[in-house]
This record gives C-alpha cells, sequence and structure tokens, in this order.
C-alpha cells in the first residue's frame, strides 16, 4: 500500500488479513495526513482480528516508534550535512549537543533531506500464525551507541507502573528524553504483553522496530474448533477414490515395475484418458503427442504421476459444478502454471517440477471444500457456532476464507497426502514457517499465488515476502512485472490451445 494512496480500502485489509499478507505503508516525512490514514487503517485491521479494543494503545505505539523512525532519518542527514561521524564518539557528541534545536529550527530543510536520499519510514501489518506482527523499519543502520541506549532506555521505562512516576524522573533531554518509550511500555502493560512483546534490532541496511500482539487465546480456540468440526463434517466428501489410492499404493512400493503400474492404471479407461490428456498439455512440454499410458509413465516417471494422481483425485471429488468452484479451479490452474515455471526458470531440481505443480493446483483446496459443503452442514455449522455462543463472525471469517490453508491442510492429511504435499497447502500464504528442506517447494507456490494476486490487483509489490524473492534473486517491481508478464502471455496460450 503506497504513502500517496490516502483512501482506505476495507477489503483490502479484509483479503490481507485472511490471507496473511503483509499491509504496508511507506513514508519518506511522515506528514500529519499520512498519520490519520495509518489511524484508519489500524482501526480496520484490529477490527477483523476481534481486536478493536486495543486501538489506542496499538495507534500510540506505532505512532510514536514511526517519529522514533523519522528522527533517526533526521539525525542521519543532518549529520552528513556538518561532516560528522556518527559512529566517532566525538562527533556524536558535538552534533547531539546542536541536533534537536538546528532541526526544529529548519526542519522542512531536513526533510526534503531525506527524502532526496530516498531514506524512509515502512509500517507492516501482518497477522501470522495468530500473531499480530506490527513493524516500523527505516532503510538506516542503527549504530551500536544508538542501540545501546534505546536498550538502556527500555530497561529504565519496565521499571514505572505509571506516567506519574515516569515524569518524576530527570530524563536526559538530548533525544527526546525517552518519555515516549516509557509511554510505549506502559501501553504494552496495558495490553497484557510483557517486554518480550517489544524489540528494537538492526540489519546491516535497517532499523526495525517489532511488536508482537497474540491473537485473542478464545477466539483462537473457535476458529480451531470450528475448522475441526468442518473437516469432521467433511464425511458428505467421499474418500479418495480407490482405483487412485491402488495405483499410488504401487507406486509407493519399491517392487513395483512401472509396466505393472501402466497396466493398473490402463485397467481405468476414464482415469487413462484423462491422464493422457494432462500428460499431452502444456505442463509436460513433450516433443510429440504420447497416446499410451506406458509411453507416459515412462516420459513423465513415477513421481510425476503420483502428484498428477493427487490433483486429479482431488478435482474429481471436489468438482467444479458451480461459478464460484469453477472460478476458484480456474485460479488454481493459473497458480501451477506459474509455480511451474518459476522452478523451471530459477530451480535446478527437476523433481520440484511436479511437486509445485500439484501444490499449485492444490494449494486452495480448503476454499474448494467450504464451496463443496452442502446447505444443512453449512446450518449445522452456525448452530455449532450458536451453542458455543460463538459470535456471527467467527463463521463469517471461515467462509470468506480464513483459516482455508489450515482446513485444506487437515482434510489433505485426511487423504493421506504426502508430507510436502500437505505443507505446500498450510503454509502456501505463510511461506517462512515451511522446514528448509520444504521451502523451495512452498516458496515457490506462496510466490507464484501472490503473482497471480499481483496481477489482479489484490496485492501490490511491497506485500510480497522479501525473503522469497531474495530466494528467486527478484530485486525490483519492474522484474517481477517482466516476470509476470511472460507467464500471463504463457498461461494465456496455454489456455487458448486447450480449447
Amino acid at each position: 500500500m503506497a504513502a500517496q494512496e490516502l483512501v482506505v480500502d476495507d477489503e483490502k485489509i479484509k483479503r490481507a488479513v485472511q490471507s496473511g499478507i503483509p499491509l504496508t505503508i511507506t513514508t519518506f516525512t511522515l506528514p500529519h495526513e499520512i498519520e490519520v490514514y495509518v489511524e484508519q487503517v489500524l482501526t480496520i485491521f484490529l477490527r477483523q482480528v476481534d481486536q478493536e479494543k486495543l486501538k489506542d494503545y496499538v495507534v500510540y505505539c506505532v505512532q510514536e516508534l514511526a517519529v522514533n523512525a523519522k528522527k533517526a532519518n533526521t539525525k542521519r542527514v543532518y549529520f552528513i550535512e556538518r561532516g560528522l561521524d556518527l559512529t566517532n564518539p566525538e562527533d556524536y557528541k558535538l552534533g547531539m549537543n546542536t541536533f534537536k534545536e538546528d532541526t526544529l529550527n529548519n526542519i522542512g530543510h531536513y526533510l526534503q533531506l531525506q527524502k532526496d536520499k530516498g531514506l524512509y519510514i515502512k509500517l507492516i501489518f501482518q497477522v501470522r500464525k495468530n500473531i499480530i506482527y506490527i513493524e516500523i523499519r527505516n532503510n538506516i543502520a542503527i549504530t551500536k551507541t544508538e542501540l545501546v541506549r534505546i536498550h538502556d532506555k527500555l530497561a529504565r521505562s519496565r521499571q514505572y507502573d505509571n506516567l506519574e512516576d515516569a515524569l518524576s524522573q530527570v530524563l536526559d533531554d538530548s533525544e527526546g528524553a525517552g518519555l515516549g518509550l516509557v509511554i510505549l511500555v506502559l501501553m504494552l502493560k496495558k495490553m497484557g504483553l510483557d517486554e518480550e512483546c517489544f524489540d528494537v534490532m538492526g540489519t546491516e541496511t535497517e532499523t526495525v522496530a517489532r511488536l508482537i500482539i497474540p491473537l485473542d487465546k478464545t477466539r483462537l480456540e473457535n476458529l480451531s474448533d470450528l475448522s475441526k468440526t468442518i473437516v469432521d463434517n467433511v464425511n458428505s466428501l467421499p474418500q479418495f477414490p480407490e482405483n487412485i489410492v491402488m495405483v499410488q499404493k504401487m507406486i509407493n512400493d519399491p517392487k513395483s515395475e512401472m509396466a505393472d503400474i501402466a497396466r493398473q492404471i490402463s485397467m481405468d479407461p476414464a482415469l487413462t484418458a484423462d491422464l493422457l490428456k494432462i500428460v499431452n498439455s502444456a505442463q509436460y512440454m513433450l516433443a510429440k503427442k504420447v497416446d499410451n499410458i506406458s509411453e507416459a509413465v515412462k516420459l513423465v516417471g513415477m513421481r510425476g504421476i503420483k502428484n498428477l494422481l493427487y490433483s486429479y483425485g482431488t478435482q474429481k471429488i471436489l468438482g467444479g459444478d458451480t461459478n464460484e468452484k469453477k472460478f476458484l479451479w480456474d485460479h488454481c490452474y493459473k497458480v501451477a502454471f506459474y509455480a511451474y515455471n518459476l522452478a523451471k526458470n530459477f530451480k535446478k531440481d527437476h523433481n520440484l517440477l511436479d511437486d509445485v505443480y500439484v501444490g499449485g493446483i492444490l494449494h486452495d483446496m480448503g476454499k474448494i471444500i467450504f464451496a463443496n459443503v452442502h446447505p444443512d452442514l453449512l446450518d449445522k455449522i452456525r448452530a455449532f457456532c450458536a451453542e458455543k455462543g460463538m459470535p456471527p463472525s467467527t463463521f463469517e471469517d471461515l467462509s470468506t476464507g480464513l483459516n482455508h490453508a489450515e482446513i485444506g491442510g487437515m482434510v489433505a492429511e485426511k487423504w493421506n497426502f504426502p508430507e510436502q504435499l500437505i505443507h505446500a497447502i498450510q503454509y502456501h500464504h505463510d511461506p517462512l514457517s515451511a522446514a528448509p528442506e520444504e521451502r523451495d517447494l512452498i516458496f515457490t507456490v506462496y510466490l507464484a499465488n501472490m503473482l497471480c494476486e499481483y496481477e489482479n490487483g489484490n496485492v501490490a509489490y511491497d506485500q510480497f515476502e522479501p525473503q522469497v524473492l531474495e530466494s528467486f534473486s527478484i530485486t525490483s517491481k519492474k522484474q517481477a512485472d517482466g516476470l509476470l508478464e511472460r507467464f500471463s502471455a504463457g498461461f494465456k496460450k496455454e489456455s487458448q490451445n486447450a480449447v
């Protein structure tokens, strides 16, 4: 979310909360209209997670940290202009003697210098794994001296139980006295949070202040109970197709020969026809058309056939006979195509191609399952909410997609999907929670999904997870736009050929 877009988009905030996508606001000078905008965004953001009662406390903390980040940027340009070295103790003392007075008397000049040098203040709000993460970042490296001073102020702040005690103390005046941090710590206490929930840290290029706020325990238990109830009641969905389970068992048996697997598939004419159609699609980019399943198994390989059966079986069960389901499956096919091309262009592991394709097709299984839920079951779920005293918003959250990754993962587990595929479904909105050995798969599915959402205008480039972009060596919006243009044209071409 760019700083100049001052119209608050309720739907965008809601989607970000449901999908665990970070909301970002970037500014160079933090004018008053941005502060007002930040408060409006936080109000809607906290309302979406039933934490609106924390609004005043959170808004204060965020604005205090944003102002501190702006001051840190001002300090950088002030020291540069005066030819002083921040890391030199004598220069630091000399500069800080006049910093406050000089910058207050000519603040417009220094704010313009910050903007000219591209020194930003970036605010990030995200819900991930039942925790609210709030970060205020500015693109300067904090010095050891500054970090020590901040942690010292925080340590002193924790001794105060109220503002009167803090005000009665003599506070150092050179850098804002630390009073703001004292109030921030008191705000955290009022929210029932301890010192572990706030930290300031530095990287080579940024200073990061982070607030961590666990979601309301009752709400989390309600969502978890409701998700489990839905999965337990998905008995109306059949078990995974027996003919496919049989082939999968054979594939998992080291004694099985490819010819035996091909023979087993060939015994089911409908399965054979459908698999040949998929194998001959643009996904596998075969040099010639394959007419029999034995050749298909040889060319695609055991892993490819196994993955293909998971996606085929799921689609057979969940179908696509309504407009809502057709829309969801169309999105999944596009994500699969983008994921396959990301792996092909950026990763060296051939096995990954099959895994990311099926991961892409099945990543939104939780949403599709909800679209399949029979109206009678929806009535039972509503009754369950009422019986447990859950607010109606809990059901509405699930029906609009909240927890869909968890629900999809639970059903995939119920259907005995392999672990890496279960995790691709569970973590496609939370890639950093993936185990290191599964990150290539989950990062690829995550990025493919985000590219599709970006293409549809649902997310902005700065909402992408930086660590995932880095793993694909994507360093700019221009590069992402070029990649998306190529993938979009390729998918359109494949879709036309498939008609």
